[in-house]
C-alpha cells in the first residue's frame, strides 16, 4: 500500500521538506498575531479582526464538498494538491503587489484584504482533504508521528529567525511596505511549500478513493456520522480543542488592548509560538508513534487547561505569555491528532469523506463561536474569553476519557489496548 522501501524513504524526506518549508511562512502570514497587529494597526473594528480569523474556518467550511470531490476522483493526489495549492498562493501574492495601491484609503485596505483572505481560505480548505489522506496512505503507521514532527520541528526553529526579521521590517520600513515585505516572506516559503507536492511519489497498489459527486459526498455525510460511533467520539473529542485553537487571535488582539502591545511584543508570541511549537511536534510525534493519537489528544486538552486558567486568573502580560505559550503547545499537535484519529477510525476508500466532514463539523461550529465572542468581548471583557477556553479543554478530556477511549476499545478490541 506504501510503495517499495525505496518510495517510502523518499516519500518519508518530502514529508520532512514539507514541514520545513510550511512552517516558517506562519511566522509571517499569521492569523494569530501578525494579521491582527496589521488589521489593529489599519483601524480595523474588533469584529473585523474577528471576522479574519472566523474566514480561516468558515470560507474552508464552505469549500469542503468541492475539494472532497476533486480528492475521491484524483488518482495523483499529491499533484493535484499541488496546483491547488499554486494557484491560491499566487492570488494573495496578487493582495500582497496591491497594497500599496490602496494604502492611502485605511478602510478599503481592511476590505481588500478581508476579500483575498476569504478566497485563500477558500482554498485552504482542500489542506485537510487532500495533506491527511496522502499522510495515511503513504507513510507506515509508525513513522507517521516522528517523521512529521521532526520536518515541522525543523521549520519551526528557523520560523522562530523569522521572527527576529518581523520587528525589524516593521520598523526600518514605512508603512505599507513594511507589511507588504512581511506577507511578501511569508508567500515565498509557501509557493517553494506547493511545490514539494509534486515531488511525491504515490504507490499503484495504494487503496484508491471512492468517486463521488457533490450530491453524493453530502448525501453521504450525514450517515458517515450516524453508522460510525468512533467517528462520532472522535469528532466530540477534537471539536472542543478545535474551538480553543480558533481562540488564539484573540489572544493577541488581548495583549494589543490590554497591555498595549508594541511590534517587539508581536514578534516575541509570534517566536514563541513557533519555538514552542517545534518542541511539542517532535515529543507529540513521538508519543503519537509510540501510544497512539488519543494519549496525544490528552496532553493537549491538559495543556488548553492551564492555558485557560493562567489566562483568567492573571493580568499580567508575562502570565499572557505563558498562556500563549501553553495554547500553543496545544495547537502545534491538533493537526497530528486529526490525521492519526481519522486513521483509526475512517474507512480506507472514504478518507476524503470523512476528513471533509470532521473539518466542516469544526470549522462551523469554531466559526460560530468567535463571530458571537467578539460582542461578548467588548462588552463583557476578555475574562470570558478565558473561561471559554478553559471550558473547552475540560470537555476535550472528559469526551476522550470516557467517549473516545471507549468507543476505540470497541471497534478495535485488543489491537488498540496493545498499543497503549
Amino acid at each position: 500500500m506504501y510503495g517499495s522501501q525505496k518510495d517510502i524513504r523518499h516519500n518519508l524526506k518530502v514529508f520532512v521538506i514539507d514541514g520545513i518549508s510550511f512552517m516558517p511562512s506562519m511566522a509571517f502570514i499569521s492569523i494569530t498575531a501578525v494579521i491582527p497587529f496589521f488589521l489593529y494597526q489599519l483601524g480595523a473594528s474588533t469584529f473585523q479582526i474577528a471576522l479574519a480569523a472566523a474566514m480561516t474556518m468558515i470560507c474552508g467550511f464552505f469549500s469542503q464538498p468541492l475539494f472532497g470531490v476533486i480528492a475521491s476522483h484524483s488518482t495523483a493526489m499529491n499533484r493535484t494538491f499541488g496546483k491547488i495549492l499554486l494557484i491560491q498562493r499566487l492570488i494573495f501574492l496578487l493582495f500582497v503587489l496591491l497594497i500599496p495601491v490602496f494604502a492611502s484609503e485605511h478602510a478599503l485596505l481592511v476590505t481588500l484584504f478581508l476579500i483575498f483572505w476569504a478566497i485563500f481560505n477558500i482554498f485552504a480548505g482542500s489542506y485537510a482533504i487532500f495533506h491527511t489522506p496522502l499522510v495515511l496512505k503513504l507513510l507506515p503507521p509508525d513513522q507517521r508521528g516522528a517523521i512529521r514532527g521532526m520536518g515541522h520541528a525543523i521549520g519551526s526553529f528557523i520560523g522562530v529567525g523569522m521572527t527576529a526579521l518581523i520587528p525589524l521590517i516593521l520598523l526600518r520600513f514605512a508603512f505599507p511596505y513594511n507589511f507588504m515585505v512581511v506577507f511578501a516572506c511569508g508567500l515565498f516559503f509557501l509557493l517553494a511549500n506547493a511545490l514539494i507536492f509534486f515531488l511525491m511519489r504515490q504507490s499503484k497498489d495504494a487503496v484508491p478513493n471512492e468517486p463521488m459527486d457533490v450530491g453524493q459526498y453530502i448525501k453521504q455525510m450525514p450517515s458517515s456520522i450516524r453508522e460510525n460511533r468512533a467517528f462520532r467520539a472522535m469528532i466530540l473529542t477534537c471539536l472542543f480543542l478545535a474551538i480553543a485553537n480558533a481562540l488564539l487571535p484573540y489572544y493577541t488582539l488581548y495583549a494589543i488592548s490590554a497591555f498595549s502591545a508594541t511590534e517587539a511584543h508581536i514578534a516575541t508570541l509570534t517566536g514563541l509560538a513557533i519555538l514552542f511549537g517545534a518542541v511539542a511536534h517532535i515529543g507529540f510525534g513521538y508519543v503519537a508513534d509510540r501510544y497512539g493519537p488519543r494519549v496525544v489528544a490528552i496532553l493537549a486538552a491538559c495543556f488548553t487547561v492551564a492555558a485557560g486558567a493562567i489566562a483568567f486568573g492573571t493580568h499580567s502580560l508575562n502570565f499572557l505569555f505563558v498562556a500563549w505559550v501553553l495554547a500553543n503547545i496545544s495547537n502545534s499537535g491538533f493537526p497530528l491528532i486529526v490525521t492519526l484519529l481519522l486513521g483509526e477510525v475512517s474507512p480506507a476508500t472514504k478518507l476524503p469523506l470523512y476528513v471533509g466532514v470532521h473539518t466542516a463539523i469544526s470549522m462551523a461550529l469554531s466559526t460560530v463561536v468567535v463571530l458571537l465572542l467578539a460582542p461578548a468581548l467588548e462588552h463583557i471583557g476578555f475574562g470570558s474569553l478565558f473561561v471559554l477556553v478553559l471550558a473547552c479543554g475540560i470537555l476535550s478530556l472528559l469526551a476522550n476519557l470516557f467517549v473516545l477511549r471507549k468507543r476505540l476499545v470497541k471497534s478495535q478490541g485488543q489491537k488498540y489496548l496493545d498499543k497503549i
